[in-house]
């Protein structure tokens, strides 16, 4: 399969623009000159710009069916509703991921990192039904199946030092259904890779990180957790191991090149050279952790140190959306009024960078992909800059990030293949799609008179607010 793109802008160096032929052949980008002769399928690229795909760094997929529905909460309250209203079935979880992928792919993203919530009891099947809706969407997929051995009220602390008890036996089964996924789904040539994704310090014990790193040393696989989303963690880690999570995580083996970090709120000075020395990546996720509260991570402080740094839109009932764009506007404005030093600002150059190479850099691709160049596998997105919202003609950049584009993604290729074009999925009946998350789904109507149950928040709110000093 070849296809020339004629005649489309592309980034030149600090500042400019270039307009140039661009060839693709089967998965890579052959050639790029100011005319090629035409060959293959041809694409107009005039008025239009070429970038990488975005890595949306940091998911949930199945969230989706709860996005809207949870009121303004802490994470850790948070939780206890999400657990109370997870899907049951595995149609949902493909559902999900399939939508996942369209609203990525439509906002610029051509790979998620998706850190999968599974149906309890039905973890084998959760799994095949999100690797299945991402093979259907053509989107490149890191699946991080979300794995713990500990409950959901030892993510709290407790005021005092403890140590959480796990059950060995528990652990043991939580690395061999990931032993099953690996076997099942890993297959990174097309398009699907699995993760290692112990859901955080907080749920996690010593033993499941130190499996987890096992297997990823054994499978090649990247490794991926939440790391001090909120201040409720900090505390936590404080009373586990006595010191910092992150220094805890460096000691067991867990930070690396190939390990991304989702969130990184509640670090302190003395925390970012471990994730500098280790090349860790951390994944900023901004309209979660301003929905839920939870704080605006040091983005400069981890620049200037030199951690890489990139995008997630998290899931979709803490956002509640999978928008690229508007992650990738709201996470390099957020930080302008923490820092009075505007040389330090998140440029609309910085933040394109940081969505494309930060985010396939952090899952060992940094070479392969995130640059329009000669031999680089061609996960590419055309935008459209006739539309309106990117009008009047400016500067592209600055008008995608800092603007409010709107249905701009004229055509996407992922591994070569095309899964937009013209503006529509190539490879989805998104109507279909629309119909059958209505069918699966219903309007939150309950009363008041009768409350949905809210077991699990009545259970830990107390605790909740005494160790924060909210009584």
């Amino acid at each position: 399969m070849v296809t020339t793109i004629q005649q489309v802008l592309i980034l030149d160096g600090a500042a400019g623009y270039r307009t140039v032929d661009v060839r693709l052949e089967g998965e890579k980008i052959v050639a790029i000159a100011p005319f090629l002769p035409p060959q293959g399928t041809l694409i107009d690229g005039r008025n239009k710009l070429l970038l990488p795909g975005f890595v949306n760094a940091h998911t949930h997929s199945s969230e989706m069916w709860q996005r809207g529905l949870i009121a303004p909460l802490p994470l850790e309250l948070w939780l206890a509703e999400l657990h109370d209203t997870s899907p049951t079935e595995p149609e949902q979880i493909y559902l999900s991921a399939l939508g996942t992928a369209v609203e990525t792919l439509l906002t610029g993203g051509t790979t998620v990192v998706d850190h999968l919530a599974m149906i309890p009891g039905r973890e084998d099947e959760s799994i095949e039904a999100a690797v299945r809706g991402y093979r259907e969407a053509g989107i490149r997929a890191f699946v991080g199946p979300l794995i713990q051995d500990q409950s959901l009220e030892t993510g709290m602390p407790i005021g005092q030092r403890h140590t959480p008890k796990t059950d060995p036996q528990v652990t043991a089964e939580v690395l061999a259904m990931m032993e099953r996924a690996i076997a099942a789904h890993h297959d990174p040539a097309h398009g699907i890779s699995i993760m290692t994704a112990p859901t955080g310090m907080q749920l996690c014990s010593d033993a499941l990180f130190k499996g987890c790193i096992e297997l990823s040393d054994r499978h090649s696989l990247c490794r991926h957790t939440h790391l001090l989303e909120t201040k409720a963690q900090q505390m936590l880690a404080l009373e586990k191991y006595g010191y910092s999570a992150v220094e805890h995580l460096k000691r067991i083996g867990f930070l690396g090149a190939r390990t991304s970090l989702a969130h990184c709120v509640w670090l302190t000075d003395a925390d970012i050279p471990f994730l500098a020395d280790t090349q860790s990546t951390v994944v900023h996720n901004p309209l979660s952790n301003l929905r839920l509260g939870s704080g605006i991570a040091p983005l400069f402080k981890y620049r200037e140190a030199g951690v890489n740094v990139t995008f997630g839109c998290d899931g979709a009932a803490s956002n509640d959306s999978q928008d690229m764009l508007e992650a990738i506007k709201i996470g390099s404005i957020l930080h302008c009024p923490t820092d009075f030093e505007y040389r330090r600002w998140i440029t609309p150059r910085d933040a394109i960078q940081m969505a494309s190479l930060g985010g396939v850099t952090g899952l060992g691709l940094g070479d392969q992909l995130g640059a329009i160049a000669e031999g680089k596998t061609a996960d590419l997105v055309l935008y459209d800059l006739t539309d309106l919202s990117l009008l009047p003609r400016t500067d592209p950049i600055g008008l995608l990030v800092l603007g409010r584009p709107n249905q701009v993604v004229h055509h996407a290729w992922v591994n070569g293949k095309t899964v937009v074009a013209d503006g529509k999925m190539a490879t989805v009946d998104v109507a279909h799609l629309k119909q059958k998350l209505s069918e699966h789904s219903q309007w939150d109507v309950v009363s008041a008179a009768t409350p949905r149950p809210r077991h699990a928040l009545h259970r830990m709110e107390p605790q909740y607010r005494q160790v924060m000093g909210l009584e």
